[in-house]
């Protein structure tokens, strides 16, 4: 089974006033990028946290905060699949108006064993989300004061807006489906929308502003290259309205312990985005259950050259636990879900 490469097209949609957050690291975390992928590891139970800061010293600087939590559940009379639940919340912030997104999730799946390589998931997703913004934190042409020749934040903005925040239902669905070999040679592969009802995303009602549905296509491929060095390849292509992302990246993980209880794990990689020219750094460490990821983008663009210091550079966080319960022999049939 190959490394795989998707090319999507959508048309006819509008730009949004701002796009859903994201990370380099997609694939830690996964409920952002599919609900299909809800239940989808080695374990019973995953809890996720994930933090990004980038570009604080360009103009538009942004923090990004998601938690997660799924668990798998096994049905006892059947052997044929398997369901998968769970929640995630993100917080995002960007720009000087500190315009901010809040939403809150819940998660479902089901996950089809085909045989004992290929299994097939079907996800969906429904919560609460909340944009808004802080006109007071900007500044506006018509508060130059010509008479004084500066600045006056006592006069008016000579803008209007009917309101500073608004909600809408989210909605996603998503497929994946996972073909494996062994437990460390294993692929992959789905695609996640989001936004599926076209809420209204606006700040005024004279305008019919709607937000965008969003695609993320991925693959994620694993190979065993010997006992103790595995290959990691991923791919991401995005896309929301006018705005594409397109994510490479490749990991090495270096097995240092493999003794139950003591098991140890080092990664070590980097990747590149193509559409935005964004190169990333990344490194990982595993301890058993425990696991512990961070990259730093660098922004190659002229945009980000033109202003001094760290520009279009940032840190990005993830840390994850699995909770794997012991069963009794001959009570559960074992899940390939690795």
């Amino acid at each position: 089974m190959s490394f795989m490469v998707f090319f999507i097209m959508i048309l006819g949609l509008k730009i949004a006033e701002a796009q859903d957050l994201h990370y380099s690291q997609f694939y830690n975390a996964p409920l952002n990028i599919n609900p299909g992928l809800t239940g989808i590891f080695n374990g019973d139970q995953r809890v996720t946290l994930s933090f990004r800061d980038q570009g604080r010293s360009i103009p538009v600087p942004y923090l990004t905060f998601s938690a997660s939590y799924d668990h798998k559940i096994l049905p006892k009379k059947s052997k044929n699949g398997f369901f998968g639940v769970g929640a995630f919340f993100n917080y995002d912030k960007q720009g000087d108006s500190n315009l901010r997104l809040i939403n809150l999730n819940l998660a479902g799946s089901y996950s089809r064993i085909i045989n004992e390589s290929n299994i097939l998931t079907i996800g969906g997703l429904i919560g609460y989300a909340n944009r808004g913004f802080d006109p007071a934190a900007l500044t506006w042409d018509s508060q130059w004061d010509t008479r004084t020749n500066s600045f006056n934040s006592s006069l008016g903005s000579g803008e209007t807006f009917s309101f500073e925040s608004f909600g809408y239902l989210e909605t996603g669905l998503g497929l994946n489906y996972r073909w494996q070999k062994t437990q460390r040679t294993k692929l992959d592969v789905g695609i996640g929308g989001f936004h599926l009802t076209s809420p209204q995303s606006r700040f005024n009602d004279a305008v019919d502003q709607k937000l965008p549905l969003r695609l993320s296509a991925y693959a994620i491929y694993t190979k065993e290259l010997n006992a103790d060095l595995d290959l990691q390849l991923d791919a991401m292509y995005q896309l929301q309205g006018e705005y594409r992302e397109m994510l490479l990246g490749a990991y090495l993980n270096f097995y240092l312990n493999q003794t139950r209880g003591k098991e140890r794990q080092f990664r070590v990689g980097g990747g590149y985005k193509t559409t935005a020219d964004v190169l990333f750094i990344k490194a990982g460490i595993q301890i058993n259950e425990w696991f512990l990821s961070a990259s730093y983008d660098i922004d190659l663009s002229e945009t980000a050259s033109q202003h001094v210091g760290a520009s279009g550079r940032g840190p990005e966080l993830h840390l994850r636990y699995i909770i794997k319960h012991v069963k009794p022999l001959g009570k559960f049939k074992t899940c390939p879900i690795f």
